[in-house]
């Protein structure tokens, strides 16, 4: 049978089970947020334990926490941090506002292990307390922005060489393509001539603007308002504790963070989280664009215009045998649509704090961690298993660059628009190519008529 421990706070006493390192509040809020069975990603519980770790250096350092209780506490955190009880986070993602549930769940997580550490049983807080001496110096209103901050570093971490690949994967393809002429096309129709190299070198310019751009937000997360406590005034903290605490992250995590700047600002606004996010919504909105251009241009084989093909990863259909779809380019987009509702979410998140805190930082936390995660994991697969291996169909690509009634453009300067027009006119009604049509009527030589586009 299943033995119990019965822990008491101010609302009552519950029984936990005995095999748990969570306690009481985490408990309250199981009961309470059965919700989605959504749990915490990965990051953001090790960032959480980054923070928990450093408060008790810090704390150390600055003499408000006895050195056993504090060494207890670090060890707990090493141990944790090294894969052991991560089992033990189990607060869905919606849940009390701010993520105080969460930050408790942390706390009594680390207060029972470092119980067990220094020989005493779990759920005997008057030896090591959640409250007193885990969350010393600290409130769920500067932990939990502060270790969203940390954890979107890491993912950001995965995410921008998935970019940079990318970027390289495109531009490798304006090389390969770079001599394959083809038709332009504006509003769906022929234009100018273009190169196959010449429409990749686009894509691969964007993607370089949005790598700087994402690049450039970091410099807001790595401003941190940890030793604000409750509302930014630092209510509760030893001396020296802010310089303390961030140099001690640094050593742990190997990031450049410093105090914020204003520490009221660093725990009301979601201004890091909603840049990073409009960002990545915006990168989105381009890959968007460029999947969209690789399906048209793979369309067919036989019926569409074919002027690329894409890697077959899989059959395309249950009864069309033969049938190959542009899979991987679908699910770029389905990932990008994510991306682009979860941006909304956390905007409409952003605007709903209020005075000296935004309680919603629960769901725009797990929403920007799932857009980085979705996204490194999709860019990924379109780099590897989509653009790098393209091919371009060269002769389809000349032979629609030949019969664009476009490629007349050339001729406007030489014998004016309303006499090239006339001409395109009467090649669409002949349903001849213009040059065909120039050459016939002595208008040109086919060897000035080809110079006019080398």
């Amino acid at each position: 049978m299943q033995s119990f421990r019965l822990e008491k706070d101010s609302l009552g006493e519950k029984h936990i089970p005995d095999e748990s390192y969570y306690g009481i509040q985490t408990q309250r809020a199981l009961e309470n947020f059965h919700i989605s069975n959504l749990k915490a990603h990965n990051e953001f519980i090790e960032s959480y334990l980054l923070i928990k770790k450093t408060a008790a250096i810090a704390n150390k350092k600055c003499n408000v926490l006895d050195k056993k209780i504090a060494d207890a506490i670090i060890s707990a955190c090493d141990e944790i941090l090294s894969g052991r009880f991560i089992d033990q986070f189990v607060v869905d993602v919606y849940q009390a506002g701010a993520g105080t549930s969460f930050n408790m769940n942390v706390n009594e997580v680390i207060a029972n292990r470092a119980l067990e550490l220094t020989g005493e049983e779990k759920g005997d807080y008057s030896l090591i307390n959640p409250n007193d001496h885990v969350n010393m110096s600290q409130s769920t209103n500067d932990t939990y922005p502060t270790a969203m901050r940390i954890a979107v570093l890491f993912k950001l971490q995965k995410l921008l060489p998935t970019l940079q690949k990318l970027q390289s994967e495109l531009a490798n393809k304006e090389k390969e393509f770079i001599d394959v002429i083809k038709s332009g096309r504006t509003h769906l129709q022929d234009a100018t001539p273009i190169s196959l190299g010449q429409e990749f070198s686009g894509y691969a310019s964007v993607l370089k603007k949005h790598i700087e751009t994402i690049n450039d937000s970091k410099k807001y997360l790595l401003e941190l308002g940890l030793g604000g406590t409750a509302v930014g005034t630092g209510l509760n903290t030893p001396t020296d504790y802010r310089d303390v605490v961030i140099e001690e992250l640094q050593k742990l995590t190997g990031m450049e963070f410093k105090k914020a700047d204003n520490y009221f600002e660093a725990m009301q606004s979601m201004f890091p989280f909603v840049h990073l996010s409009n960002a990545l919504a915006n990168l989105s909105l381009d890959l968007i664009r460029i999947a969209n251009d690789l399906r048209l241009l793979s369309s067919g084989p036989m019926t569409g215009l074919a002027e690329i093909k894409l890697p077959a990863v899989q059959p395309g259909s249950s009864i069309m045998p033969g049938k190959i779809n542009p899979s991987i380019a679908e699910m770029l987009n389905m990932v990008c649509f994510q991306v682009i509702g979860n941006n909304t979410t956390i905007s409409l998140a952003a605007q709903a704090g209020q005075l000296e805190l935004n309680v919603m930082m629960p769901v725009i936390n797990y929403n920007l961690l799932q857009t980085i995660e979705i996204l490194t994991n999709a860019i990924t697969v379109f780099s590897e298993k989509c653009v790098k291996g393209i091919e371009a169909n060269r002769e389809r690509c000349k032979n629609y660059s030949e019969k664009s009634i476009s490629v007349a453009t050339l001729l406007s300067p030489k014998i004016g628009y309303l006499k090239t027009a006339e001409l395109v006119k009467e090649a669409l009604e002949k349903n001849v190519t213009v040059k065909k049509l120039v050459i016939e009527k002595g208008i040109m030589t086919e060897k000035d008529f080809d110079a006019l586009s080398a």
